[in-house]
């Protein structure tokens, strides 16, 4: 019988697509979709804000070419990311893009200006309304030109997206606008023109076309500002660096780009230069200011044997430097990849979003369809053009497109900047139902460097004689231990005697031949097997140095204990300042070590952690993380080390530390670039922040959705409100996203208290927006909405082939406005000195109505009455010729 062998895990390949072309959310909806249904590919992730794709696939069942190809048949551009590159989501990428939407802006506003003051001040007017029409032509055919030419392409590929949508709305006021201008002069299709509102609408579709342009302008903008971050990290790259041959050799060295450097080179950095690339100091001390990649505010001393990071600024000294990682490798290129990962990453709480966008497009269609087939039915067939145009208009799934992913650009691109990395989306949903953070001891709470903190010695020895003593023997020690005794030795004499016969005892300390003694260094056991005798004095201080929490490291020769040393690792100096932070969140703070329970009690206390396990294993950690999380909490776990790993990815959140190793680093959910522990708080604050901001933007995103198109299907927003309101709504959602550039200037990162107990209030804060949005939108109806009441149209002679034009244009409560156009014989309108209108009721009542001028024979008049039959008298003065009059008869209310 032959045994199948285990299925191998399938070999998977990320490839990253830059995507042109995608205007809205529904766009990335769509090219998701095509290139999840290709072969060969196991996970798709478009980003609308930054315009990329992400691709798992399979490299021998498809390839980079053909996902290409996928994506240009439904009409983008697509073409191979570079990663680490400028990204699209950048300033400099999206500049160009606002420079073309604010040209076009300049040039749609002015003339949209004038065709509103030619349709509002001579409505009936041919000439105005010819020269309105011909203005009217570059607003909507270049001006919104990237509309008109998305939805083409859009078309071509039988698609439909955001720009279908405004095309077909102005596309259908301009059509029906120049349909009417064509029927003839203005007094003869008056009571047709009023059935569409009171006068042709091009200044409806200049406005439209002008605010959308205005609000892509502004969106370009604020996505530009929203990739700073990231466009700021790969500025601090270094172009060139001093290349030398000989490290001993005095000279300036060779000037070379920073691309020519290699692992192993050798470079100069001399004062107020940048570190070409990461290395190791071989000569030259000075301070280095790493800021720009850690925040943290105070220059690193660095001296031979100190590692150094590209892109840190030299600020006094000279240094001599080997590269140890060059390119794609050096910590800032790493950084940068990180940040652009977590950029193309989305929430889960992205999904429900993303599923509406996917079928926005067409919803709202038919929608508009179905509200100009109702306001039809009712026998408004031209107010079922406006409506259902103002449907079209002010649908944006653009606001669901952005919610999400410009929030976590923006934070993201904040947390780099103050030296916090989050891997993406998901991290931030995790991040905010932390309650418990562990963390790692060695290397983490503490300095993770060893030093002779105590040296107690027995009558007739001397401190100096005990540490020569001791430090010689631990001269050949590979222990932390050891070379903590044995620096402090050459601190404090200089020169040690040389040692030899050195051995070491496995698990308890070292024997050496020191000046023709046999020196045993090391634990109480050491002692023991070499029957050394231990006075009293020397126990009880050996007792009193272990309850300090101090490591003990005996040291005898010629039969007795000599003395003792107390060693111990130093608390870092920042982490009973972070440890009150998370207290301060709500959060639980737990210390986990491998160490004895006395010195891990000592860290503890000087930190400020109430709860301690000691003497764990890594698989012991790794027990208590998954322990906590039996019980119903949701864990952090803070480490630094390869015995760390396995914890971190048990953890629900897993936080690694700059100073940490490259496996730590691989199983981190954050990591932080500083070793400063107050980076823990920073981080969860942060995220916190970042995820109620997509909150926000999303409870946005759907409040104005769910409000506006409603109210633009029963005639309460008319068409240009409606532009105003979708070209703004996007611009909210990425206006609010970049209040998170903000965070941690008024007050430090670490004292932010976003924790568990503000969620009541974030939840309140994410539905004020669109509830203030809602409000507002319902009171502009009221100004802006056309009145829905069927007008009335006469034409009065006046002899001499003269009339009068009048159009009464019922409102709400008995009020009415007259609009008044005085024709001559050849059909022009004709200048008016003045006009007058008296209004007389049947019960013989009169009241004069006040009269306001909108052109040289136009005018109209406000009438507040009572209901009832009342006649008016119109009462005008030509230039150069005597009064004229007129009169009609109508009823006031039903």
């Amino acid at each position: 019988m032959t045994l199948a062998s285990p299925p191998r895990p399938e070999r998977r390949q990320t490839l990253v697509l830059d995507v042109a072309g995608m205007t809205c959310g529904s766009c990335a909806a769509r090219v998701q979709r095509t290139l999840s249904r290709q072969q060969g590919v196991a996970e798709v992730c478009v980003n609308f804000a930054t315009g990329r794709a992400t691709i798992a696939l399979v490299p021998d069942v498809v390839d980079g070419a053909t996902l290409v190809a996928a994506v240009e048949g439904i009409g983008y551009r697509a073409r191979p990311a570079t990663i680490g590159g400028a990204a699209p989501g950048t300033d400099a990428v999206h500049a160009p893009e606002a420079a073309g939407w604010r040209r076009r802006a300049l040039v749609a506003w002015p003339l949209s200006a004038a065709v509103l003051v030619l349709s509002l001040g001579w409505p009936h007017a041919n000439g105005a309304r010819l020269a309105a029409a011909v203005l009217t032509v570059p607003v909507q055919f270049w001006a919104g030109w990237p509309f008109l030419r998305g939805a083409i392409q859009r078309a071509r590929v039988r698609t439909a997206t955001m720009d279908t949508l405004i095309a077909v709305g102005t596309l259908s006021a301009f059509g029906f606008s120049m349909v009417e201008l064509t029927r003839g002069a203005a007094h003869a299709h008056v009571a047709d023109a009023a059935a569409f509102g009171d006068h042709l609408h091009f200044d409806m579709v200049c406005l439209i076309v002008s605010f959308l342009v205005l609000g892509r302008w502004l969106e370009a903008r604020a996505r530009g500002r929203a990739g700073q971050a990231l466009e700021g990290l790969l500025r601090l790259r270094p172009r060139h660096a001093r290349l030398v041959a000989d490290p001993a050799a005095a000279g300036p060295g060779v000037l070379v780009p920073v691309e020519a450097l290699g692992v192993d080179d050798v470079f100069l950095v001399g004062p107020g230069e940048q570190v070409a690339t990461d290395g190791l100091v071989l000569a030259g001390s000075s301070a280095v200011d790493q800021s720009m990649l850690t925040g943290e505010p105070v220059p690193a001393e660095k001296s031979p044997g100190d590692e150094v990071v590209g892109a840190t600024m030299n600020t006094y000294g000279r240094l001599t430097v080997r590269a140890t990682a060059v390119g794609s490798e050096t910590a800032l290129a790493q950084m940068v990849a990180l940040v652009e990962e977590a950029q193309g990453r989305k929430a889960p709480i992205q999904r429900l979003a993303d599923r509406i966008a996917s079928v926005f497009v067409p919803v709202v269609a038919a929608l508009a369809l179905l509200t100009v087939g109702g306001w039809w039915v009712a026998g408004h067939p031209g107010r079922g053009v406006l409506a259902g145009v103002a449907v079209l208009i002010v649908a944006c799934p653009c606001a669901l497109g952005l919610a999400t992913p410009i929030a976590i650009m923006v934070g993201t691109g904040r947390g780099a900047s103050l030296g916090v990395l989050i891997r993406g989306g998901e991290i931030l949903e995790r991040s905010r139902q932390v309650d418990t953070v562990v963390f790692d001891k060695t290397g983490t709470l503490t300095t993770g460097r060893m030093a002779v903190a105590e040296v107690r010695t027995v009558p007739g020895v001397s401190e100096e004689t005990l540490l020569g003593m001791a430090g010689a023997a631990e001269t050949h020690s590979e222990h932390p231990v050891g070379r903590a005794i044995a620096s402090r030795a050459r601190l404090a004499l200089g020169e040690v005697a040389p040692a030899t016969d050195f051995e070491a005892v496995p698990g308890a300390g070292v024997v050496a031949t020191v000046q023709g003694r046999r020196v045993w260094a090391g634990g109480r056991r050491v002692m023991d097997q070499a029957g050394l005798i231990v006075a009293d004095d020397l126990a009880a201080a050996g007792c009193e140095l272990a309850t300090a929490g101090r490591t003990l490291v005996w040291v005898g020769w010629e039969g007795w204990a000599r003395g003792l040393l107390g060693v111990s690792d130093s608390v870092v100096a920042d982490a009973a300042a972070a440890v009150s932070n998370l207290k301060g969140m709500g959060i639980d703070v737990v210390m986990l070590t491998g160490d004895h329970a006395a010195s891990a009690a000592s860290i503890a206390f000087n930190a400020g952690i109430d709860r301690v396990v000691a003497d764990v294993l890594p698989t012991g950690k790794v027990a208590e993380v998954r322990r906590l999380q039996e019980a119903g909490h949701t864990v952090a776990m803070v480490g630094d080390g390869i015995n760390d790993a396995p914890a971190l990815a048990q953890a629900d959140l897993g936080v690694a530390v700059g100073t940490g190793t490259h496996v730590a680093m691989e199983s981190a959910d954050i990591v932080l670039v500083s070793s400063e522990l107050a980076g823990v708080p920073r981080a969860l604050a942060l995220a916190q922040a970042t995820y109620r901001t997509i909150r926000q933007n999303l409870g946005w995103a759907f409040g104005y959705n769910l409000t506006a198109i409603p109210l633009a299907g029963l005639g309460l927003l008319n068409p240009a409100a409606a532009g105003a309101a979708m070209g703004l709504s996007s611009v909210a959602v990425v206006a609010n996203s970049l209040r998170l550039r903000r965070f941690g200037r008024s007050q430090p990162p670490a004292a932010c208290r976003p924790g568990v107990r503000s969620r009541h209030r974030s939840v309140v804060l994410a539905w004020l927006a669109p509830a203030v949005a809602v409000a507002t939108l319902v009171v502009a109806a009221q100004f802006l909405a056309p009145r829905p009441v069927t007008p009335f149209s006469y034409s009065l002679p006046l002899g001499s082939g003269r009339s009068v034009a009048a159009f009464v244009d019922p409102g709400r409560s008995g009020s009415n406005e007259i609009h008044l156009s005085f024709i001559d014989a050849t059909g022009r309108e004709m200048p008016v000195q003045g006009a007058a209108v008296l209004a007389t009721s049947q019960g013989g009542r009169t009241q004069q109505l006040n009269v306001r001028r909108f052109g040289p024979g136009h005018f109209v008049a406000d009438a507040t009455l009572p209901g009832g039959v009342w006649q008016f008298r119109i009462r005008s003065t030509a230039a150069g010729s005597p009064a004229l009059t007129a009169a009609f008869v109508r009823r006031i209310g039903p």
